[in-house]
């Protein structure tokens, strides 16, 4: 019996997008894989079977999608709509709209609304659950300082990233008001946020291969442990060249983290212990975005081009499924030196 060998890059799903990818995400209950493009698509994949299960287009570009369950999910789109797709029945339904293309979605779990962030720089939630149309699904609008540039959950908390560095904290239960205003503690703009999956905190990446470390807890104790380390850059002939982290993606079961960036580059790092445990062999494109399989075992990554140079010819965009090996994502113990006998 002949070995199959995977690639070095993963295993590279057929039919991908034939535009760049913004955003592609696995579900919590299997190896299905939702994926958002500017060719004005979402497309359901089965990672696991490497098949295209459904796609849906849309009235312009989609900057994001999310899951509500295995086969239904949201979509985000410079169309500035906010739709429902249910691939199962091939459905789908405009559950409002944005006043310009809408940036980010994310479905919350704990209070069965979807909530998306514009540039038209408000934050609106959804209840899915009512008629489709706007007067029946909004629950509310939320003006932000600027345009939403990246929104992340955990728990009751969300946590939303705008142009002009800043970072609001909300409470899902009482949207009022955010419980937290901040600025982002990277001097450039924001490129993604996403909450630690303990609920202690959120990471923030930045234009300037940067990611800061941040923590809810506004105590004296609690804001000490903040930090910030520089990724995804290079020195060539004495110059430093810096690449945009376009993605953060934690892994749910050790809650190390992965970032992509445009250097093309995936690094795997422990939080904790300030260390890079991994980098993967670099990617033929940018890495666009990132996802861990619900048991940490697959690690999706969208190879595709963002544009950080302007049009110009490259390479197909692309998505690789990688098996994850422990010795990549498992924290490493602290070897403490033995004391003399």
């Amino acid at each position: 019996m002949t070995a199959v060998v995977t690639p070095v890059a993963g295993r590279e799903l057929s039919n991908p997008p034939s535009d760049g990818i913004s955003n592609l995400r696995f579900s919590n209950h299997s190896d299905h894989l939702l994926v958002s493009s500017w060719d004005k698509t979402v497309r359901l994949y089965d990672a696991s079977a490497n098949a295209l299960r459904g796609e849906f287009m849309h009235g312009g570009a989609v900057l994001d999608c999310c899951f509500h369950d295995d086969s239904s999910g949201f979509s985000a789109s410079a169309d500035n709509t906010v739709r429902r797709l249910v691939f199962n029945y091939g459905k789908e339904d405009i559950l409002g709209r944005h006043d310009a293309p809408v940036r980010c979605v994310e479905y919350s779990y704990a209070i069965g609304q979807v909530i998306t962030g514009s540039w038209d720089k408000t934050l609106k939630c959804w209840d899915p659950r009512g008629a489709s149309g706007q007067e029946h699904t909004l629950v509310g609008t939320y003006s932000q300082p600027e345009r939403v540039y990246s929104i992340s959950l955990v728990g009751h908390r969300l946590v939303v990233a705008t142009a002009g560095r800043h970072v609001n904290v909300y409470d899902l239960r009482n949207m009022s008001q955010p419980e937290q205003r901040r600025e982002s503690s990277l001097k450039y703009q924001t490129r993604c946020v996403r909450c630690y999956p303990n609920g202690t905190g959120f990471a923030l990446s930045s234009v300037e291969g940067r990611v800061a470390m941040e923590f809810f807890d506004l105590s004296e104790a609690g804001q000490s442990k903040k930090y910030a380390f520089k990724c995804h850059r290079k020195s060539e002939a004495g110059r430093d060249i810096v690449y945009p982290v376009n993605s953060i993606a934690f892994h749910p079961i050790y809650g190390t983290f992965a970032t992509g960036g445009c250097d093309g580059y995936v690094n795997v790092w422990d939080g904790n212990n300030k260390k890079r445990l991994y980098q993967y062999s670099k990617y033929p494109m940018s890495i666009a975005a990132l996802s861990f399989s619900r048991d940490g075992r697959l690690l999706a990554v969208a190879s595709s081009y963002t544009f950080e140079e302007g049009d110009k010819l490259h390479e197909p965009d692309s998505i690789f499924v990688r098996s994850v090996n422990e010795v990549e994502v498992k924290p490493k113990p602290k070897v403490y030196p033995t004391p003399p006998a």
